[in-house]
């Protein structure tokens, strides 16, 4: 069985499910995304078995997998969550559709309606995002009218993707929110992730801490059932918590685990390179 791994950096991540595959006996072909000169008419890579898709930057990622895909070939994960978990605003329309939780969360597309929601249906405190990115860059929590209005202006002289207008609620009363691993139909890891005391923000790349979760019936379920919206494959959930329950805030398609093994003690890569066995044989 040979597998390949497509990627654009080679983290702690892919190190470690390379060497769960091998010590399974797989052999694991690299593939670097930054190389790769795709043949449009006729493939003119060999993808192994199967592929797994470890890119990091998101337009790689998505035009990778969509040239592994159509033609002819496995991957995980696949074009349409890669689409899906990519952006957002589609995970957060795909979640809301299957009746799961989400943050009060508004899209908008020039200032006048931004600031007039941000005032109207949030009360002139929010958070805003670009519909794609990760690691918590250029998301702004913003506490009143004026730097609300300031964002916004900077966002008019941005590429125009940034110009959308994702606005979500606040939450984050526990100062903390969940990430929960699925690989597959199995909930394997969970983490809570505390924000650093000098940034309201959660992501471990910015300093967050990880603390081990107890993954109770209730939060298994949430994570399941999210990520069977966006189909099979391996994700992070982010979930946030209040006063008011849990609501999934993010799905991850490209997650990271470095600070989640040594919390949790479970060999995530393990349970990586069984599920691509799996997929490979069938």
């Amino acid at each position: 069985m040979r597998i390949s791994l497509i990627y654009d950096i080679i983290r702690w991540e892919e190190r470690s499910i390379i060497k769960a595959l091998n010590d399974k006996n797989v052999d694991v072909s690299l593939i670097d995304v930054k190389n790769m000169n795709l043949d449009l008419k006729d493939n003119n890579y060999d993808f192994g078995d199967i592929s797994l898709q470890r890119s990091t930057g998101y337009y790689r990622n998505l035009h990778s997998t969509a040239y592994v895909e159509f033609t002819g070939n496995k991957i995980v994960n696949n074009f349409n969550s890669t689409v899906i978990t990519g952006n957002k605003m589609f995970t957060s329309l795909m979640l809301s559709k299957n009746s799961i939780k989400i943050p009060k969360t508004f899209v908008s597309f020039n200032k006048e309606t931004f600031l007039k929601s941000f005032s109207g249906d949030f009360n002139n405190k929010a958070v805003t995002k670009p519909v794609t990115g990760s690691w918590g860059r250029m998301i702004s929590l913003l506490n009143d009218y004026y730097a609300a209005m300031d964002v916004s202006e900077y966002k008019d002289y941005m590429y125009p993707l940034y110009q959308i207008n994702y606005t979500q609620e606040f939450i984050n009363g526990f100062n903390r929110d969940l990430r929960v691993f699925v690989v597959n139909d199995n909930v394997v890891a969970g983490i809570y992730r505390y924000n650093a005391p000098d940034d309201w923000r959660t992501n471990t790349a910015l300093g967050g801490r990880a603390e081990k979760l107890e993954i109770t019936p209730e939060i298994e379920e949430i994570a399941l059932k999210s990520a069977e919206a966006v189909g099979p494959g391996i994700y992070g959930i982010d979930i946030l918590e209040s006063k008011e329950g849990y609501f999934v805030n993010e799905i991850n398609g490209n997650t990271e685990f470095k600070n989640t093994v040594p919390v949790t003690g479970i060999n995530i890569p393990d349970y990586i390179a069984d599920y691509l066995i799996s997929e490979a044989k069938k």
